[in-house]
């Protein structure tokens, strides 16, 4: 088992191999080097190139909604995808507008989608926030979908509910990245609870 969280060395980080913890993947020299292949392909090696890049160009410069930009703009992507939470529908129209702004077709899909009620979805009365009110689900997978089918070539996800991310980055064919991740108690920022882990918030982290 890795435990690389917990490591101290750092020896991947200084491209040396003495003193590896006994569990450093990076005694897999072999396996490391097979995975290392897939970095050659035509479309792997030009997009982590490109990535890698645009983290030289703007380090500690640039915000993330930035970087976002300049790299769709570095891969001569033309229509770019948002999949949004409704919550985060005023971000999301900021996030178009500057994407549109920048001559990119943008093409969003909220959450809501389909308007299918969350018993639809096998979802019980007491886990909804109004039980016997209408409440529409969630809908990641059409998200994806839909946005598929609209041919994107790069896809932004802002705010999407835990495990519904993980539901729209598996069926999303294009590529995605993470603009916004929510977090409804601290603004949508998760390091918040991080970073005082082990002061204000420790009783609240479970």
């Amino acid at each position: 088992m890795y435990t690389c969280a917990n490591c101290n060395q750092l020896a991947c980080a200084a491209g040396t191999r003495e003193n590896l913890p006994s569990n450093c993947p990076m005694r897999q020299e072999q396996k490391l080097w097979e995975l290392f292949n897939e970095y050659q392909t035509d479309d792997n090696h030009r997009f982590y190139v490109t990535s890698s890049s645009m983290e030289a160009a703007g380090y500690g410069q640039w915000p993330r909604l930035r970087e976002t930009i300049e790299f769709c703009k570095a891969m001569g992507y033309q229509r770019v995808g948002i999949a949004f939470c409704k919550g985060l529908r005023k971000e999301a129209r900021v996030v178009a507008g500057l994407l549109q702004k920048h001559h990119f077709q943008v093409v969003s899909v909220i959450c809501k989608t389909g308007g299918i009620s969350k018993e639809a979805a096998g979802i019980p009365e007491e886990n909804k926030l109004h039980p016997h009110e209408f409440e529409a689900m969630c809908n990641p997978i059409a998200q994806a979908a839909l946005l598929n089918e609209q041919q994107t070539e790069f896809n932004i996800a802002i705010g999407l509910c835990v495990g519904h991310d993980s539901l729209f980055y598996q069926y999303s064919k294009a590529p995605v990245t993470t603009l916004i991740a929510k977090d409804r108690v601290l603004a949508h920022n998760p390091c918040g609870a991080i970073y005082c882990a082990d002061g204000y918030f420790k009783n609240k982290l479970g």
